[in-house]
């Protein structure tokens, strides 16, 4: 049997170890940035539709003679800037900012992205732009008219195309959907609901019950019987109704019953590269020690 140097191996191990610690970062780095989605907005205003938690964007094409309109009437208003703020120029340096954020879809069945924060956006992007003007003065009060005026004419609508509405129980479901089929007559236990002044007080004579005179022992059988039900009270489930599910909507007959919720995905779950990772490094970890192993027998 030829035996290896331990340089060789050792040199194996780490190149095996550094290709399954590359290739588990590469997938990693894939799945942290797959999640993240950038919605483009036709125009500044009206609706845009994405997933929830994406980015909205809208482009600076869109917005081109918006900043045109803003600057030029600062100029109109003071007719000395003439010569340094350059409307022209500045909306083309803001067609050629690309997409600008300007918000992003919320976690619900939709948003709207108010036309301030996207004039502010627009303000932003053009800051150090040639034709704002000469002074810092001047800068900052054409940089406030284009985004009054943009925040005038913009506004979005964010809706989730993605987004589920929880589901709501049904008018009935409080009595299983048997809406009128519970005894309606008086001393009924079954239609006496708690907080709805439905109740009643003890009675304060019970002679007229034979079964329950006081100080005669009753049989068991008489005083309970095979049917399971009290007197006057048919509809609320007694001993010997193996169902107990008389008289019960779906909410009473599931209490006490626990059920598991499933926990979003999230990006620091283990993945499958990782798992071959870990089991390739445990791979080469066994082949160092058994060439240890053979290598110290020899």
């Amino acid at each position: 049997m030829r035996k290896i140097p331990t340089w060789q191996t050792t040199r194996r191990a780490l190149t095996l170890t550094a290709i399954a610690a590359f290739v588990t970062g590469g997938a990693l780095l894939t799945a942290g940035t797959a999640s993240a989605a950038t919605t483009l907005a036709g125009s500044c205003n009206g609706s845009v539709t994405g997933n929830m938690g994406d980015t909205v964007a809208v482009a600076g094409t869109s917005v081109k003679e918006l900043v045109r309109q803003g600057a030029q009437n600062y100029v109109n208003s003071h007719w000395y800037t003439v010569a340094t703020v350059w409307p022209n120029s500045l909306a083309d340096t803001i067609a050629g900012k690309g997409a600008l954020t300007v918000g992003s879809v919320p976690q619900s069945a939709g948003g709207s992205i108010a036309g301030d924060a996207i004039g502010t956006v627009v303000a932003n992007a053009l800051k150090g732009a040639n034709g704002l003007g000469l002074l810092d003065s001047t800068k900052n009060e054409v940089l406030a008219a284009v985004r009054s005026t943009v925040a005038q004419n913009c506004g979005l609508t964010t809706l989730a195309g993605n987004y589920v509405a929880p589901s709501t129980p049904g008018p009935n479901a409080g009595n299983g959907g048997q809406a009128g089929t519970a005894d309606s007559g008086a001393g009924s236990l079954g239609n006496l609901n708690p907080g709805d002044g439905s109740g009643t007080a003890p009675r304060r004579d019970y002679s007229d019950i034979p079964t329950a005179v006081p100080g005669v022992a009753t049989a068991p059988g008489i005083r309970y019987p095979q049917n399971g039900t009290l007197p006057g009270d048919a509809a609320v489930p007694q001993a010997g109704d193996q169902s107990g599910q008389s008289g019960q909507g779906p909410d009473i007959r599931a209490a006490g019953n626990a059920e598991s919720l499933a926990s979003p995905g999230s990006s620091r779950d283990v993945q499958l590269p990782m798992l071959l990772a870990v089991i390739v490094l445990a791979g080469v970890t066994a082949g160092l020690v058994r060439t240890w192993a053979l290598r110290r027998a020899g």
